[in-house]
């Protein structure tokens, strides 16, 4: 949907604790800024703080901390906002019904699975949640004693785990471009 010139999307990073969505995200999103985009990011351990407090990691409270983050994201882009999500979003049925919605809006959904190995992404955990997982003090971990379905059929896969960062985000900002939804930066920077 286009609003002022601008069409919105919502860009959403899908994969395991530690696979590098907000990594990726933090790079990305001051490039598609300083492309002149309007750019709104959707954390989904801020999210968590901020608009889903009190919910726990049972399905039904995962599936509506992750639908909760679709609703704002699909409000912000059918306005013209490009947005990124990077939430782990486990479950399949759940994303697919976050595509739903902001499709049905005219907005284009971008899944992109930031697929590294459940090996890699233990061995990058910076805050210990595996190895709290893995010792029984955090039960329902996705990934460890809850599933992670990855995407069926994603418009983006990143292997974090095999490409430098660097790649990883001309993946991102190649496929965007490809799509007509941000300038190629040659064009951006006239």
């Amino acid at each position: 949907m286009r609003l002022n010139g601008e069409t919105g999307f919502v860009l959403w990073f899908t994969g395991l604790s530690g696979a590098g969505k907000s990594t990726l995200t933090e790079a990305v999103a001051p490039l598609l800024r300083g492309r002149g985009r309007k750019i709104e990011v959707l954390d989904g351990d801020e999210v968590r703080l901020n608009l889903s407090k009190g919910l726990g990691f049972s399905r039904e409270d995962r599936d509506t901390n992750i639908l909760r983050i679709g609703f704002v994201a699909n409000l912000l882009a059918r306005n013209g906002v490009g947005v990124i999500s990077a939430a782990i979003s486990p479950y399949r049925e759940t994303r697919d019904a976050v595509r739903r919605m902001v499709e049905a809006d005219g907005v284009r959904f971008i899944e992109a699975h930031v697929a590294a190995s459940l090996e890699e992404c233990e061995a990058r955990d910076v805050k210990g949640l595996y190895a709290e997982a893995r010792a029984g003090k955090r039960p329902g971990f996705t990934g460890i004693d809850d599933p992670y379905e990855p995407p069926a059929a994603p418009e983006i896969v990143i292997p974090t785990g095999q490409e430098p960062l660097e790649a990883s985000i001309d993946r991102v900002l190649g496929y965007l471009e490809r799509e007509g939804l941000i300038a190629r930066a040659a064009e951006a920077v006239r």
